[in-house]
């Protein structure tokens, strides 16, 4: 942690707005941006006015991804571009590229010595690795299904599920998940998580959890609830349950799978979940604290590893999105959908002490 905590050169929280009323101008520069052929890097940051995402590497390096495209429409001219800082917050690479705005954002995942493309389409095309100086490495794609290992990443899931194999540099889908899987998560142990849905509606959602292509346990989630998404990390895995059109509650093993509890409140009141099943983040710290919330929402932490009890975090914005990478909070505030207008707060923000001080990220020159 000590090389994440010299990350960033950060600024404490200013209540001002990020607009600075210069709309017209912006407008122009956008329009420029995204018609660009060969865009540069911080022209598109520029325009993008926060990232898209943030992925982080074990030895604290993030890589940001920008994302700028076509206002009018979901169609035209589209730019995207990433940045690689290093444990001191300096830019060592960048790059931006012109695209078109049906292709979408580019996503990344934090891995070690460096960062995951996740690939775009279908398959595992379009997949590969930057280390974290921003040179492009290469991975193995193979049909052939994998046992999974401690390390391995989930890329995609649930349709094609892929996993990363950091040893052998592979992209390959894991050995024995069951067909009626239809939400997975793949904890740092190798250990796959998958929620299973029934034949028949007279039979329950279970949860299962295998490694090394053999199954180890389940669980039956219980009635009137169905799955909604899992998460899983040292031991603990949990899953939302879901009733209808909404969260109504979280499953949760402490011990591998040994022992489930119900949480039905503890603090979050999931009837303020308003956005639908669809929009639900739920992460877990690597402390074993559960993070519960839903984009441009409220989020919820728990007090501690049992995750029986929460409080909501206070945010120095609407988060558009919240990702936590160890035990760091990296939420990022932006609009909702393309505009030539900053939105007020826009930017970076972080949290290394649960969500009690937050700081905007700034870059070091």
């Amino acid at each position: 942690m000590a090389a994440a905590s010299a990350a960033l050169a950060l600024t404490a929280c200013n209540p001002s707005g990020s607009d600075d009323g210069r709309s017209g101008s912006r407008e122009a520069e956008y329009k420029r941006v995204i018609e660009d052929p060969q865009p540069a890097p911080a022209g598109v940051i520029e325009a993008a006015g926060a990232p898209g995402g943030v992925a982080r590497a074990d030895d604290g390096s993030l890589l940001l991804s920008y994302y700028v495209g076509n206002v009018e429409d979901d169609e035209g001219p589209a730019a995207s571009a990433w940045r690689i800082l290093d444990p001191d917050g300096r830019t060592v690479a960048e790059h931006a590229e012109h695209t078109d705005a049906e292709a979408g954002p580019t996503a990344y995942k934090g891995i070690r010595g460096g960062f995951m493309r996740v690939p775009p389409g279908v398959g595992a095309e379009g997949a590969y690795v930057l280390d974290v100086h921003g040179k492009q490495h290469k991975v193995i794609i193979t049909e052939v299904a994998l046992r999974t290992r401690p390390g391995d990443i989930l890329l995609v899931a649930p349709e094609p599920v892929l996993v990363y194999h950091p040893a052998t540099g592979t992209v390959a889908r894991p050995a024995g998940v069951p067909e009626n899987a239809i939400r997975l998560a793949v904890d740092e142990r190798g250990t796959v998580w998958s929620l299973n849905q029934p034949v028949s509606d007279e039979e329950p959602y279970r949860v299962v959890w295998q490694r090394g292509g053999r199954t180890i346990g389940h669980t039956v989630v219980p009635k009137p609830y169905t799955g909604g998404i899992l998460a899983a990390r040292g031991g603990t895995a949990a899953l939302s349950l879901t009733q209808g059109q909404g969260t109504q509650g979280l499953l949760v093993t402490t011990d591998g799978g040994g022992h489930w509890q119900r949480v039905l409140g503890g603090g979050i009141p999931f009837s303020a979940l308003q956005r639908g099943p669809q929009s639900l983040v739920m992460e877990l710290l690597a402390d074993g604290r559960l993070l519960v919330g839903e984009e441009g929402g409220r989020y919820w932490l728990a007090g501690d590893h049992t995750n029986g009890l929460f409080h909501e975090l206070k945010t120095p914005a609407k988060f558009t999105s919240l990702t936590v990478y160890g035990t760091t909070l990296y939420g990022i505030a932006d609009s909702a959908t393309a505009t030539y207008d900053l939105v007020k707060h826009e930017g970076l923000w972080i949290s290394r002490d649960g969500g009690r001080e937050w700081r905007r990220y700034q870059q070091r020159r």
